[in-house]
């Protein structure tokens, strides 16, 4: 490990010892009501207690399930949507002016529609999921596609290759630094999308864990799922972050 990675995780770690310290004094002196904020302690417990004892493994199962069913789907809709609309300049013109006009539109904010549509079920959830996270991966792949250098592209006219080839060849392997990059983004909003989903759809999981946790004053609890949400997040956006420095070891000199 090079000294810079070294320095960096012990400055990561004391900036995570300074925060679980400001949350122990701030519930030690009773800065902050442990209605509301239990102590480390508390919380630890109850994380401990409800993975051994409570429901809590079991919607931490649910949430990872639909989790990464979602990204799943969201990776594959957008590679195969934006690899078409990336290596066709038609498409691209007439495509991308309405994506600039979806892309900032909040996947929550597609939840009532997919209510009408799905009802208050699992699948509705999946759908938010999928279809909120497919943005990253969708733009990211088309940028990748597209921007493949004109040699490369002389190069094909040359040998004459095939749509089909051309993508498999040369556009998608251009991409994947951009195609990995969205996945990571789209696995961070897989994760969002299935809490809100999962609290507005009262589906088990960890959102609808923490809603009720909330909503009886279950601070331990509450901050437990909160924990397990974090936790959750950090430890998948580090697995796709070493897949993706093997996937692109050729990239390095």
């Amino acid at each position: 490990m090079r000294r810079s990675h070294v320095v960096d995780a012990l400055c990561s770690l004391a900036m995570l010892a300074a925060v679980g310290a400001a949350w122990w004094l701030a519930t030690k002196f009773g800065w902050v009501s442990r209605v509301f904020l239990p102590s480390p302690a508390i919380a630890f417990d109850s994380l401990a207690d409800g993975l051994a004892n409570g429901q809590l493994l079991a919607f931490t199962l649910a949430t990872l399930g639909r989790m990464a069913m979602g990204w799943f789907l969201a990776s594959l809709l957008g590679i195969v949507l934006g690899a078409w609309i990336g290596s066709s300049p038609v498409a691209r013109a007439w495509i991308e002016p309405t994506l600039e006009f979806l892309r900032p539109l909040p996947a929550s904010a597609l939840i009532p529609l997919a209510i009408a549509v799905f009802g208050l079920s699992a699948g509705m959830v999946l759908a938010v999921v999928a279809i909120g996270a497919m943005w990253p991966v969708l733009l990211a792949t088309s940028h990748g596609v597209a921007s493949v250098h004109v040699r490369l592209k002389e190069v094909t006219a040359a040998l004459q290759l095939s749509r089909m080839d051309y993508l498999l060849k040369i556009g998608l392997p251009n991409a994947m630094p951009d195609i990995l990059a969205g996945m990571r983004l789209a696995m961070t909003v897989s994760l969002i999308v299935s809490v809100v989903g999962e609290m507005v759809a009262s589906q088990p999981g960890l959102g609808q864990a923490v809603l009720l946790a909330a909503r009886s004053f279950q601070s331990g609890e509450l901050f437990a799922g909160a924990l397990l949400l974090g936790l959750i997040g950090f430890t998948s956006n580090v697995i796709l972050a070493v897949a993706e420095r093997r996937l692109l070891r050729w990239q390095r000199p």
